[in-house]
This record gives structure tokens, C-alpha cells and sequence, in this order.
């Protein structure tokens, strides 16, 4: 590879590494595998294009960081590089790792997006424009093809090797989370997406917006005895398999009666917490109150929680206490996962509501 072919190959893997990895944090089934595939192979090829640079900068390192300190910068970005391929491979391959209190998937997710945001700001101020013989070069071509299949290889041998040697990776989910608790009802890991910590306290359920009759539901009403065997998949690295028991959100709605023009529905936390979904898709979602037989507990979002099966855990709205049909789709969602734990009841103060 040329040297500025290097480059911006390394940097268009970076971009695209951070693109698949943001991706995965919403592709929750199986069908959506390729996800995970693609951010495999993209590091695997971001691994062998990192080999060129080092083969390249190491030999000139010494007598060139003695006249001009940036090659210092350049290494340690580097070495930055190197960080977050080697915590997504120890991930993969060791199990789960928690390190300073999150895990390494937090750790290698937080790292990536900091470098993706380095190598933007480098290409604005530095970056020099490809010549034709950096991209269309036939040595630059096969080189590329090598890479790429040497990437696919790694990758469709990865899991295999790593059963036949005994290792954790072997036996992680197709999103590269670990099994935490299947079917121990309560017995599995307590999370928040930020940090949303509200006080325990009992309460019912409304169903408003769109509909031609609003529910307002205690929560002893809430389990009708519907159950769904789902897994709930946490972006921080685990999984757990559990059959739930409540109401279906779909009976709900039936109940309420939806208004023509309705499509979307939002599912709200009293701490703020929202997701939106289309009216379709929330027909057959859980508001469970239970879980493997268990009333499920305050930290697992009691009096109910959605259960949104092939959904990413933070769609997993707990603490519900409002269902709103609209007709448009809910464009603050996301900041609503970041904002809850600002507000009153996200960071458990009184807030003189019983």
C-alpha cells in the first residue's frame, strides 16, 4: 500500500468501525447478524492495514521523533488504534471482563467513538486527498482483496477455533453478549442505560393520546396472565433468557381502541425514559409484572416493564407508568435515555408523589 493509500484506508476503517459498532446497539435479532459481522471483519481488516503503517513508521521512528514531535503523536494514535482492537478481541475471546466497574464492551464502545471522533478532526485539519494510484492502483486493488479476505477468514474461524480451545467467545451470543441468569427469574444483572435510579414506589398504568376510551389501570390489573419466553440482550455485554408474564401491550390498545391516523406508540418511564415503536410492532410487545414466576423487583423496573422481544435492552422501558398512541414517530426518544437521570424521579429525590 502506498503510504497516503494507508492512510485513509486506516481512516475509513476507523469510520466504519464506529458506524457498525453504533448500529449494533440497535440490531437486536437475528436477522440483523450481519451487523456483528460487518464490525468483525471491518476491525479484522483495521488490524492488517495497522500491520503496513507499523511496518512502515517503526524502522524511521527514532531518527524521525528527534526532528519532529508529531511523530510522536502519530504513534501514540496508533497505539490508540491498537487499544480498541485489542479490547474488542479480549471481549470476544476472554468472556466477560469488567474493568474500573464497566465492562470491556463499554470500555472498547467508549474508546472506538473517541477515536472516530480523533481521526475526524485530524482528516478536517491534516488529511492529504488521495492521488490515483492510491485507489486505483492494480497493486492497491489486490492488496485491498487480500486484506478483506484475510479479515472473513479470521473472522469465520474465530468461533469455531475458539470452542474447539474451550474459551468463553465460543459460547457468546451472535451480538457478543454472555449469558447472565436464563430463567432465574430475578437473578440477573440490574442496569440502567445511564444511570436512571428512582425511588421504589407503586403505581398504575394510563393508556392515552389517539385512543377513543384512556385506561388508567392499577397495577394489580396489569397481570392478565399473558407470558413470553424473550431474551433481553444488554449493550453492556449480557444476556439473559427469562419467560415473562403480564399483560400484552396489543390488549391494551384493543381496549382502549386505537383512532385512524395512529401509528406509533410510546412507552414512558415515570423517571422520563421513553421509546417510541410503530403501532404494529407494540401490538406484540409485554408489559410484564412479572418474571420466571417471580413479581419482578423494583430494580428490574417493577410494577412492570416492557419486554420487547428482539429489541436491544435499553428499548426495554422499566418503570412504566404511561402508554401514548400518536401518529408520529417519538424524535426525542434518545435524548429521553440520557436526560431521565437529570430528572427528579430518574435520581430517586421525593418528589411528593405517593
Amino acid at each position: 500500500m502506498t503510504p497516503r493509500g494507508t492512510d485513509w484506508s486506516l481512516a475509513l476503517l476507523v469510520a466504519a468501525g464506529a458506524a457498525t459498532g453504533l448500529a449494533t446497539w440497535f440490531a437486536g435479532s437475528p436477522g440483523a447478524s450481519w451487523v456483528f459481522a460487518a464490525h468483525a471483519v471491518g476491525g479484522g481488516c483495521l488490524a492488517l492495514v495497522l500491520v503496513f503503517k507499523l511496518r512502515r513508521v517503526l524502522p524511521r521512528l527514532r531518527e524521525r521523533a528527534r526532528r519532529d514531535p508529531e511523530v510522536v503523536g502519530g504513534l501514540a494514535a496508533l497505539g490508540f488504534v491498537a487499544v480498541v482492537l485489542t479490547s474488542g478481541l479480549a471481549w470476544s475471546t476472554a468472556g466477560r471482563l469488567d474493568l474500573g466497574g464497566y465492562s470491556v464492551l463499554v470500555w472498547h464502545g467508549a474508546l472506538g467513538g473517541a477515536l472516530a471522533v480523533l481521526v475526524l478532526l485530524h482528516a478536517l485539519l491534516r488529511a492529504k486527498r488521495p492521488r490515483r494510484r492510491d485507489v486505483a492502483d492494480r497493486r492497491q486493488f489486490l492488496t485491498a482483496a487480500a486484506v478483506g479476505a484475510g479479515a472473513l477468514a479470521a473472522w469465520r474461524l474465530q468461533r469455531p477455533l475458539e470452542r474447539a480451545l474451550g474459551l468463553p467467545g465460543g459460547a457468546r451470543r451472535f451480538t457478543g453478549s454472555y449469558d447472565a441468569g436464563s430463567f432465574t427469574g430475578n437473578d440477573f444483572p440490574t442496569t440502567s442505560w445511564v444511570a436512571d435510579h428512582p425511588r421504589p414506589r407503586m403505581g398504575g398504568l394510563a393508556v392515552t393520546g389517539r385512543v377513543r376510551r384512556e385506561l388508567s389501570l392499577p397495577a394489580e390489573a396489569l397481570d392478565r396472565g399473558d407470558e413470553l419466553v424473550a431474551t433481553l440482550d444488554c449493550t453492556g455485554g449480557f444476556e439473559t433468557t427469562q419467560r415473562w408474564r403480564g399483560v400484552r401491550l396489543g390488549r391494551l390498545l384493543e381496549e382502549a381502541g386505537v383512532r385512524p391516523g395512529a401509528r406509533h406508540v410510546r412507552v414512558i418511564s415515570r423517571t422520563g425514559y421513553r421509546w417510541s415503536f410503530s403501532l404494529a410492532d407494540a401490538r406484540g410487545l409485554l408489559l410484564a409484572t412479572r418474571v420466571g414466576g417471580e413479581p419482578l423487583s423494583h430494580g428490574h423496573g417493577a410494577p412492570c416493564r416492557l419486554v420487547a422481544p428482539g429489541r436491544r435492552g435499553f428499548q426495554w422501558v422499566k418503570w412504566v407508568e404511561r402508554v401514548e398512541v400518536h401518529e408520529d414517530p417519538d424524535p426525542g426518544a434518545a435524548a429521553s435515555t440520557v436526560l431521565s437521570s437529570f430528572s427528579a424521579e430518574g435520581r430517586g429525590r421525593r418528589t411528593g408523589r405517593r
